[in-house]
């Protein structure tokens, strides 16, 4: 009767390690996934750019630390202005250490004006643990309205559902009034 219950434990711990590359492989790169918001990269010079930090809450601590409850984190970029691309040059998620866990971009990208992308963790990927972020730098021609960016977390804990976002902070801005 123990046999079960044991066999069953552990192909759930043989299958957990496996769950967080499998799901972030599963997944289409940014480019093709979004492929309608995209447009081609300027190649006047991006007189304009800066960075965002955006804390990602993929993993949350509770009851003193005694359990865990992982969210699945949905980062959103969004395009502010009506009229010019934003060049997306970096999306790097990184963990609470400092760590970077993974690099959402191969090149960088151009948001149409009020476009938006979005790079996706799932539940089961707690690489970066509680301390978990995304670090995005952007660029434009000339003046253009900041890019908005923030984190949805969802997820479930005990019979509870839980959603919260998170918004992201600028930490570097160049050549905007």
């Amino acid at each position: 009767m123990l046999a079960i219950p044991l066999a069953l434990a552990l192909g759930c711990l043989i299958l957990l390690p496996g769950a967080a590359a499998l799901a972030q492989t599963a997944s289409p790169s940014l480019e093709k996934a979004f492929a309608a918001s995209l447009t081609t990269v300027p190649t006047a010079p991006l007189s304009a750019s800066g960075s965002f930090y955006v804390p990602a809450y993929s993993s949350v601590s509770l009851n003193q630390g005694k359990a865990r409850a992982d969210f699945s984190v949905t980062l959103s970029i969004h395009n502010a202005s009506d009229t010019k691309p934003l060049v997306i040059r970096r999306i790097a998620y990184y963990d609470g250490t400092g760590k970077m866990v993974q690099s959402y971009l191969d090149k960088p990208v151009a948001l149409k004006p009020f476009a938006t992308i979005e790079a996706f963790v799932p539940t089961l990927d707690t690489r970066a643990g509680t301390g978990a972020n995304f670090v995005v730098d952007w660029a434009a021609e000339g003046d253009i309205a900041e890019p908005v960016t923030e984190a949805l977390m969802l997820g479930t804990f005990a019979s509870g559902h839980y959603a919260f976002i998170s918004q992201g902070r600028a930490i570097k801005t160049v050549g905007k009034e």
